[in-house]
């Protein structure tokens, strides 16, 4: 019978294998088929969870993934992965010597070496397209292996470094959240949030991927009340609705002389309820 299983490897990078006569656990380490070689990765997911998270993503090209799982990778392949990461450092730092040298406008932001060594995949950010063809042939040259290049975004720079966000936890991105979603300044406004970038936006400088998935908590509490702008019939005659608040339950209301009064949701509706039977 065919498995199906999502593999992380450095930072958020993942991809979906297919295996077969394996015994695979979450957690545990396995040799992959990579590009021209092997790569060493963690089980993240097994089996139909693997499956619906390949398919949520568009990971999934065909049926069963292409590339397969290989073995569960042994103590002592495991042991070599902090040598490269060790290496990894060496990397940066001659390929933005190399990037200075050629005086190209690009930040260089994370190396990864394939478990084999048979190629290493160098992150960067930049604002424009970069022509780094003299680049890729220089670090060909001093580094004896297939160089891969690889452009992202500054959110997806967020991701694989990762970091501590404004709510004192690690960053979603680069834990537990399994995709990164356009985020709009409307979620924003729904949510009844500060339009000043400093207070909505994220270490990466663009609005905060939590602004998504608690959009509809907020949308779904805000149908309870009544519309801002609404003139409700109240005991104390009618009232325009100026604010609510969803975390006190409670309405803020205003009468025809401007005075204001906050009044409870439940206690809101009760009267509008009774002047409504009457």
């Amino acid at each position: 019978m065919i498995g199906f299983a999502e593999v992380r490897f450095k930072g958020s990078r993942k991809d979906y294998f297919s295996f077969r006569d394996l015994t695979l656990t979450p957690g545990a380490s396995v040799i992959v088929e990579a590009d021209r070689g092997e790569d060493l990765g963690q089980v993240s997911a097994l089996g139909s969870i693997a499956e619906r998270k390949c398919s949520g993503s568009g990971g999934c090209k065909t049926p069963t993934p292409e590339r397969r799982v290989l073995r569960v990778a042994r103590p002592d392949e495991v042991g070599r992965m902090p040598h490269l990461r060790v290496d990894e450092r060496r990397v940066r730092s001659a390929t933005r010597s190399l990037v200075e040298k050629h005086g190209l406008k690009m930040k260089i932001t994370e190396a990864e070496w394939q478990f084999d060594r048979n190629k290493l995949i160098i992150y960067f950010t930049a604002d424009g397209r970069v022509d780094f063809r003299e680049l890729v042939r220089d670090l060909a040259r001093t580094f004896r292996t297939r160089i891969e290049l690889r452009q992202i975004g500054v959110r997806d720079e967020a991701a694989l470094l990762g970091g501590v966000g404004r709510c004192g936890r690690e960053l979603c991105c680069s834990t537990w959240l399994p995709e990164l979603r356009p985020v709009s300044l409307q979620l924003a406004k729904d949510q009844r949030l500060s339009l000043n970038p400093a207070q909505i936006s994220g270490c990466c400088g663009r609005l905060m991927c939590c602004l998504v998935y608690e959009h509809d908590t907020y949308v779904q509490a805000r149908r309870r009340f009544p519309r801002e702008g609404r003139v409700l019939a109240t005991a104390r005659g009618e009232e325009r609705v100026v604010g609510v608040d969803i975390w006190s339950d409670t309405v803020v209301l205003k009468n025809a002389e401007g005075e204001r009064r906050t009044v409870e949701l439940e206690k809101l509706k009760a009267e509008v309820a009774d002047l409504t039977a009457n």
